[in-house]
């Protein structure tokens, strides 16, 4: 199939577009060239424009014709109408990537399945823009339009820039081999499954034309479940050192850090198991092999090997070092009052 890939460059996408080219499809790619696309191989067509000029973008894909779509940049309803606009009278199938921090928490029950509610103000942007970008895409599949909507969870990769609670990547590597401790929200047993993006990859690549799949919404994650802590406490057993995790209340983290800690507090302290039994049945392809050591076992590798992997953001690190201090101070004050209630 010929494919276009809006976007290429980044975590899921560069797993898409590899998985593609490993397939034998002929890939293009549009993005605005400022970084590589990772692949081993195989003919790849990249098109260097910005998505957000609305009519350049139009003006250079409606002259191809395409047998399937996969935007992954789309972040807004307006996001969604440009594409849909660029290429909904040449291509056979349009995915769109959309998220699970579009459902609206607290869940109505556990796992979470595609029909429960999504965010219906902004107090969560981020879920909320993805949420009102489903809305629209839904009014056109009401019209027959073939889309599908991909909504990942947490997703890790090679190249990716998300990982732990601050988002701090090598930095918590770093902090780990240097003996310092580790900011984790609540009490650290929270329920979640990370995905590696190879293997979300396929749940994109195994649903281009397919009739079934058109006109639906899913969520794709993995069924290899844990807890937050387990993401440090795996990362130490790679590396050989035992997490020193201090538990901060959620609450407390948000009063000290509002932007650091907004996506914790809208969908990170809420259970983060879904069901994946639609997706299954549909794309039955889309099987996730890779456990959670298994993952950051990759990772690891990839710092290891890449020392332009290996950065610490010294912004977040000092902003750990002084969310700790600030703890152990609130702490020292509590521990002082002997005083019984």
């Amino acid at each position: 199939m010929k494919v276009l890939v809006i976007g290429g460059t980044g975590n899921i996408s560069s797993a898409i577009v590899a998985k593609l080219l490993a397939e034998g499809h002929q890939v293009t790619t549009l993005n605005r060239g400022l970084r590589p696309t990772r692949h081993d191989g195989g003919e790849l067509e990249t098109l260097i424009i910005d998505r957000s000029d609305r009519e350049g973008f139009k003006a250079l894909l409606q002259k191809r014709r395409f047998d399937a779509a996969i935007d992954m940049l789309a972040y807004t309803a307006e996001d969604a109408e440009s594409t849909l606009c660029a290429l909904s009278e040449n291509t056979a199938h349009i995915v769109f990537t959309s998220t699970v921090a579009a459902y609206r928490r607290p869940f109505p029950s556990v796992p979470i399945r595609e029909d429960f509610p999504k965010y219906d103000t902004p107090i969560f942007p981020y879920g909320y823009e993805k949420a009102r970008m489903e809305a629209y895409i839904q009014t056109r599949m009401d019209e027959g339009l073939p889309i599908t909507v991909i909504r990942p969870s947490l997703t890790y990769g090679i190249g990716c820039n998300n990982i732990g609670v601050m988002r701090n990547n090598y930095g918590i590597i770093d902090r780990m081999r240097k003996g310092k401790r580790i900011v984790q929200f609540g009490d650290g047993t929270n329920p979640w499954a990370w995905t590696f993006a190879p293997d979300l990859a396929l749940a994109y690549v195994y649903s281009l034309g397919r009739e079934a799949c058109m006109g639906q919404f899913y969520h794709a994650t993995s069924d290899d479940h844990h807890i937050w802590d387990d993401l440090y406490l795996t990362f130490g057993k790679i590396i050989g050192v035992e997490p020193r995790l201090v538990h901060i209340s959620t609450e407390m983290l948000m009063s000290a850090a509002p932007e650091t800690f907004l996506h914790v507090n809208q969908e990170k302290m809420y259970c983060g198991i879904f069901d994946n039994t639609k997706i299954k049945k549909d794309v039955p392809e889309f099987v996730c092999k890779y456990t959670l050591e298994g993952m950051l076992h990759k990772i690891v590798a990839w710092y290891e090997s890449d020392e332009s992997a290996r950065v610490v953001n010294g912004k977040l690190d000092q902003l750990e070092d002084a969310l700790l201090e600030k703890y152990d101070r609130i702490m020292d004050i509590w521990m002082s009052d002997t005083s019984k209630l």
